[in-house]
């Protein structure tokens, strides 16, 4: 759910969740940090430093920025990231995990619900952060 676009701009689908934190945050300060790390073989740490926006459906740039990714249950929002700084550091600290596969529990659920009921999850469990804050969710 993570789609470069160019040298300094990423896009990244978030989908329904129990929490948006992300989203409230954004609203109040635009600053994003977005984090990867190495777990295998050879450590590294990867940090993109930027500002972010994001877009709902509804939005005039959903339709446009949706069609970069696969079709996914629960699409959230679409977070669109400026970067202006890209950092590496040794990740010696990092421990060392085996990749088995990426779990199906979240868009099994989400298709169960289907989009009426993400939409009310949405609505009761997305409108507002844990400290408060509303996330633009509408």
């Amino acid at each position: 759910t993570l789609k470069v676009l160019d040298g300094n701009r990423v896009i990244w689908l978030n989908l329904t969740g129990s929490g948006n934190e992300t989203a409230a945050h954004i609203l109040e300060q635009s600053r994003m940090t977005l984090m990867f790390c190495s777990f295998d073989k050879n450590p590294m740490i990867l940090r993109l430093y930027g500002t972010a926006r994001f877009y709902q459906q509804g939005d005039e740039e959903w339709g446009e920025l949706i069609r970069q990714f696969p079709n996914f249950p629960g699409a959230r929002q679409i977070f669109d990231v400026n970067v202006e700084m890209v950092q590496t550091s040794c990740g010696f600290g990092v421990p060392r995990y085996q990749y088995e596969g990426q779990r199906d529990i979240l868009t099994q659920w989400a298709e169960k619900k289907g989009e009426k009921g993400i939409r009310e999850y949405q609505m009761e469990k997305n409108r507002v952060s844990l400290d408060g804050k509303v996330t633009g969710i509408r």
